[in-house]
């Protein structure tokens, strides 16, 4: 019974992360011969394939957010509200393939989101223009994204890295950021929080911020029943964020229930998630 709810719960996971077609892109990540950006050993890999990355990645849109050229670009052109899930699994695909596809397929994925970037331009209610091809733009975007990921598995990874590994992620991440047009990403932790910091006067948050964090935090398109679950992730990601962003989004901080119990909750959840999504062991005949 405990092997079938494993089961039954890992696939149910991977298909709202991955979709429909989840296990044949899976295969063909890992199984298509071929050199890849990253190899076996890098951080990269460690941190993209925890499920830490649940709990990072809602942190990181929430902080993005908080860019007004990159909300305005998201709430004109990415359809968040009426495709969520599909919007996620295309995200998690273009992760998957950059850190364990074939350089090959790495590229293509890029060059296929640049061409997207190159369509995704306006202008913001304050007059002021966008485009995603930004460098500067897509900057932010990385540079919130990394350090999103970077926290979350420092705080809820099975195997935290030690400085020099988190570092090396860093350094790891540039590659990809490189690729999509980010001119001169940060290599290391003290560069990359120092990128963080030189963005702080552009940062603010516009009511579609305030609205998209009110969708992700309290309007999840989810069933009542898994709700309670995803309110425990959504808070645990709510914690993650520096304490002048969630300033900026009206999002309280109350330590002695953080400490007591919201991380607990995002400890039991991760560890919860990777159980259910370990890969399943076959015997010798399988």
């Amino acid at each position: 019974m405990l092997t079938v709810l494993r089961e039954q719960l890992g696939q149910a996971l991977f298909r709202r992360v991955a979709g429909p077609d989840g296990p044949a892109t899976r295969a063909r990540i890992h199984h298509t011969p071929g050199p890849r950006w990253f190899g076996p050993d890098r951080p990269i890999r460690t941190v993209h394939g925890d499920a830490s990355m649940f709990i990072g990645g809602l942190s990181a849109l929430l902080l993005q957010s908080l860019h007004p050229l990159a909300m305005a670009a998201v709430a004109g052109h990415s359809g968040y509200r009426g495709d969520p899930w599909g919007r996620l699994q295309r995200t998690s695909t273009f992760l998957a393939v950059t850190t364990y596809g074939t350089a090959a397929e790495a590229q293509q994925a890029v060059n296929r989101v640049r061409g997207i970037h190159e369509r995704i331009r306006g202008t913001t209610a304050e007059g002021m223009p966008y485009h995603a091809t930004d460098p500067h733009l897509l900057g932010w975007v990385h540079a919130a994204e990394t350090d999103s990921f970077l926290r979350a598995h420092a705080r809820y990874g099975a195997r935290p890295l030690d400085a020099a590994g988190y570092d090396a992620y860093v350094a790891d991440t540039a590659r990809v950021a490189e690729a999509l047009g980010v001119s001169d990403p940060p290599r290391d932790r003290r560069e990359l929080s120092e990128r963080l910091t030189a963005y702080r006067p552009e940062l603010r948050a516009i009511p579609e911020a305030r609205a998209a964090a009110r969708f992700l935090l309290l309007q999840p398109p989810l069933p009542l029943a898994v709700r309670p679950f995803y309110g425990a992730l959504a808070a645990n990601a709510v914690a993650l964020l520096p304490p002048w962003a969630r300033g900026m989004l009206w999002l309280p901080r109350v330590p002695v229930v953080e400490d007591l119990a919201v991380r607990p909750t995002g400890q039991a959840l991760t560890r919860t998630i990777r159980w259910a999504m370990a890969p399943q062991r076959q015997s010798p005949s399988a």
